[in-house]
């Protein structure tokens, strides 16, 4: 820019002199050509650096490096495409770390039955073990185990990809409830723990799949009996609150501590000494949201847990 300014200032001296000789209008018309490229020369080169950082970045990513971040510099338009691709990149990163993660649990969690299932069945094999129920029982119980998780897994992608069929007709939620309390009556005696359903008469029928919406409400007492010690309670009630039918268990378990609270609905997040595969209470928060519904938890340590289904009510 200096240069240019020397220049034109040789210029103005040399005609003002009478050196040259030449009409004023071609000289300022000339003279603000010459501002005119050189600007577009700076503003090009301002343009061309960040463009060479972006392609760059967006190379790394295309390579698998999702750290790639470009400086968020120069003008405006471009300051706002930098931001949103330091934006997406972040997003890559936080997916691919997410992926990797959810590979890595479901391989733990197919290895253990599997293991199971191959210590016995060759112990069986070279005869360290006859072939009676005791021994086979092991086998089955992890066969279902196995059968449990697949299906968990299939209704997440299901939820993900959203083919998450939902065949809706009016269900009565008490009912609902009671079923559900009757699948775990055997459960919750076995461990000891007292499992009941306050479940009013004259409530409305809830707009819901119902074979979802009881999977999902069975995953939620299923946890909360295995939290909740012997000699304790677990309660399935129902109400209605407002446009909503409201299904609350509540637990006098062990309770959920704050720093793992806000992450009870994600997938494979388990407590300390949780004997689930981490996924029930994802897959009841896909469902119950697919119904346009919502569940929520409250808990305190060492007083217990309250998981709340709202479900939306049929017209």
């Amino acid at each position: 820019m200096l240069i240019i300014l020397f220049v034109v200032s040789a210029l103005v001296g040399i005609a003002s002199r009478g050196t040259i000789h030449f009409p004023l209008p071609l000289f300022v018309g000339g003279f603000v050509l010459f501002l005119l490229l050189a600007a577009a020369v700076q503003g090009l080169r301002r343009v061309a650096v960040p463009m060479d950082e972006i392609i760059d970045a967006a190379g790394k990513i295309e390579s698998g490096d999702y750290s790639a971040r470009i400086q968020e510099g120069g003008p405006r338009q471009l300051r706002s495409v930098a931001r949103a691709f330091n934006s997406m990149s972040a997003r890559l990163k936080t997916t691919d770390e997410r992926r990797r993660d959810f590979l890595a649990d479901v391989v733990h969690e197919l290895r253990t039955p599997l293991s199971v299932i191959r210590a016995q069945a060759e112990a069986i094999q070279d005869g360290v073990h006859p072939a009676d129920e005791e021994h086979i029982a092991p086998i089955i119980d992890a066969t279902r185990s196995l059968e449990v998780l697949v299906e968990d897994l299939r209704a997440l992608a299901l939820t993900d990809t959203g083919s998450l069929a939902l065949h809706r007709e009016p269900v009565d939620p008490a009912e609902l409830a009671r079923d559900v309390v009757s699948q775990f009556a055997a459960q919750a005696e076995g461990a000891g723990v007292k499992l009941t359903a306050v479940t009013p008469d004259g409530l409305p029928a809830a707009d819901i799949d119902p074979a979802r919406i009881r999977s999902a409400l069975s995953n939620v007492v299923a946890n909360a009996l295995r939290h909740t010690p012997s000699g304790r309670t677990v309660v399935v009630a129902v109400s209605q609150v407002a446009d909503r039918d409201v299904i609350e268990v509540t637990d006098s378990g062990e309770g959920i501590g704050p720093e793992l609270l806000p992450h009870v609905f994600e997938r494979f997040v388990r407590g300390p000494g949780s004997r689930g595969s981490g996924l029930g209470l994802a897959i009841a928060h896909d469902i119950v949201v697919a119904h346009g519904g919502e569940i929520t938890v409250k808990s305190a340590v060492g007083v217990g847990t309250t998981m709340r289904i709202a479900l939306p009510i049929a017209k």
